[in-house]
């Protein structure tokens, strides 16, 4: 078998060698420019490479035992019509390839698009369905104008971040914490389907690789690493959404938050970012205004940076602040739904406690808060709980 007849075999061969992580990687490919130079360097030069060990200079020169492994991958690979990118190729998304430890290849289905600039959009799985809302309707003002939105497929936010992308027709890049052939969680498996047809879905873990816990703080290095910025829509305390948030300040991209309630424990984990200098999220043109210099505008977008007024205002000149409606409005209601509909709020509200400060009989607030459901006004969640709708 001729070791170079097959470009991508040399990459996986090298990537099966014990010792050998993606940083020590990165700095061979820098130095011998490609694996199969690597492959058949002397022992003296690969002791140049800083930080190298003598397990995988070992390894290196003993290559041959991992031949097998490297080719039965990619047989998988090529009978599964999936398709590799690789760190030297001219398509391998750009800001990825400057963090520290790059993945050296990824693989990955639908279409490959590095002209069009990334921001991802990380969350509770267990979101509230104000973070959800957030979430899609964030995804979608951000796909209209040019981004592609990166998520992880998971449940709750990255779920609504992929959905609002595809409302509006625009890319979104899915990163999972698997394998191609392990789609996860396997409730999202109409979605891989429906982002495989119109965007993209990466991994860089073996094609067969189940996931793992441990996978998904290795791929939120991958989310973090693809865009110009992060934004954090609902997180806890201790959550991979602030794994990925704190990967991207120290890529030196921007980290966006969006507050919530202060009685929620979903909004620890971002208003502990905006303590730390995270930027507030109230609507997309807080991102769009730090990231303006990537965006590509998309045809039906109605931003134009030059007609922002951030953009018109000199410095030090003072204006007067908007007035701001603090009054709900109840559009197509009568009296009675409009009490009803008053005591609610974004986040998810028990029928015990609408009943309670409405004042109202238990029947009554039952059929009002199913005619606003009806009118798209309130949606229902488990549990007898109700929340505003933001549609």
């Amino acid at each position: 078998m001729d070791l170079f007849s097959d470009k991508n075999l040399p990459w996986f061969i090298l990537k099966e060698i014990p010792d050998l992580g993606n940083r020590i990687y990165k700095r061979l490919i820098h130095r011998f420019l490609a694996p199969e130079n690597v492959l058949t360097a002397p022992k003296c030069e690969l002791e140049k490479v800083s930080g190298i060990s003598i397990r995988a200079i070992k390894g290196i020169q003993g290559y041959q035992k991992y031949l097998s492994l490297a080719q039965a991958e990619l047989d998988q690979i090529y009978s599964n019509k999936i398709k590799i990118v690789t760190l030297t190729d001219p398509s391998y998304p750009p800001l990825l390839k400057k963090i520290i430890d790059p993945p050296p290849y990824l693989t990955y289905v639908g279409s490959l698009d590095t002209s069009a600039p990334c921001i991802s959009i990380v969350g509770s799985r267990n979101a509230t369905a104000y973070g959800l809302n957030t979430a899609e309707h964030l995804a979608a003002c951000l796909a209209s104008t040019g981004f592609q939105v990166v998520s992880g497929l998971a449940l709750g936010i990255d779920t609504a971040a992929h959905r609002g992308a595809l409302k509006v027709k625009g890319k979104t890049v899915a990163i999972l914490g698997s394998g191609l052939n392990r789609i996860y969680p396997k409730e999202n498996r109409s979605l891989f389907s429906i982002i495989k047809d119109s965007g993209t879905i990466m991994s860089e873990f073996k094609i067969n690789t189940r996931p793992f816990p441990y996978n998904f703080p290795i791929r939120n290095r991958v989310i973090a690493g693809l865009s110009t910025g992060t934004l954090v829509v609902e997180a806890e305390q201790r959550s991979g959404s602030l794994i990925t948030a704190r990967l991207a300040g120290e890529y030196n991209r921007e980290v966006f938050a969006v507050p919530g309630s202060i009685r929620s424990t979903k909004s620890r984990g971002t208003h502990s970012l905006l303590k730390q200098g995270a930027k507030l999220v109230e609507n997309e043109m807080d991102m769009i205004d730090e990231l303006y210099q990537f965006i590509h505008v998309h045809p039906k977008s109605q931003y134009r940076p030059q007609s922002h007024p951030r953009h018109r205002v000199p410095p030090g000149t003072k204006t007067a602040a908007p007035e701001k409606n603090t009054e709900k409005k109840s559009p197509f209601m009568d009296k009675e739904q409009g009490l009803v509909y008053k005591h609610l709020d974004p986040y998810p509200k028990h029928i015990d406690k609408i009943i309670e400060s409405a004042r109202m009989d238990s029947g009554l607030v039952t059929a009002n808060l199913l005619d606003l459901e009806l009118k798209g006004l309130v949606q229902r969640h488990p549990g007898n709980y109700y929340s505003l709708s933001e549609e």
